[in-house]
């Protein structure tokens, strides 16, 4: 499931007070662009979608990257034979209330052992707020001012002024970063 933004196509052209519909596919270009950025800058996942991990072999605890998490879909490894496994699902623990969320393994086991090579283990896991709608306002906001910075500066460099981002959207993203 590709990237979607929480900021629909109606609330773009408000905030950029856009009312013909020449440009909306631009427009809903930019909100993809915008929501790209705002979800690589905070290093989350704002509308849920389905997401992988890759790793070489168990650790303790597993961190899957983008939060929030929502749920663990699968756990597949390789193991010593060389065969794929898929864990149940009682084998390990998920831990959606910790930011970032957390896959233990369940109480008195321990991880399988994998064959030693690279990628042995794959996650499958769902991250995100829930809907557009579930997504926090001041990420919104955050997008809202990014799609108005690209789409007023169309050209990758003027002579009025040159910013990478404008401080604004980099001030509402900073406090729920995560590193």
């Amino acid at each position: 499931m590709a990237i979607q933004s929480p900021v629909t196509l109606d609330e773009a052209k408000i905030h950029l007070r856009v009312v013909t519909t020449t440009e909306d596919q631009y427009i809903s270009a930019l909100c993809l662009a915008a929501t790209a950025f705002a979800e690589k800058f905070q290093n989350r996942t704002f509308v849920s979608r389905p997401r992988t991990m890759v790793l070489d072999s168990f650790p303790a605890v597993i961190r899957p990257p983008h939060p929030p998490l929502v749920s663990v879909t699968s756990i597949i490894y390789i193991d010593t034979n060389g065969d794929n496994r898929t864990l149940a699902n009682t084998d390990y623990r998920v831990d959606t209330v910790t930011e970032p969320g957390r896959i233990t393994v369940a109480y008195d086991l321990s991880w399988p052992d994998t064959r030693a090579v690279t990628n042995a283990v794959t996650i499958a896991y769902k991250a995100g707020y829930g809907n557009a709608a579930s997504v926090p306002d001041d990420i919104k906001h955050a997008i809202k001012l990014m799609l108005t910075h690209f789409f007023e500066n169309r050209l990758p460099v003027t002579d009025v002024k040159m910013e990478i981002v404008p401080m604004s959207v980099q001030n509402l993203l900073w406090s729920d970063r995560i590193f």
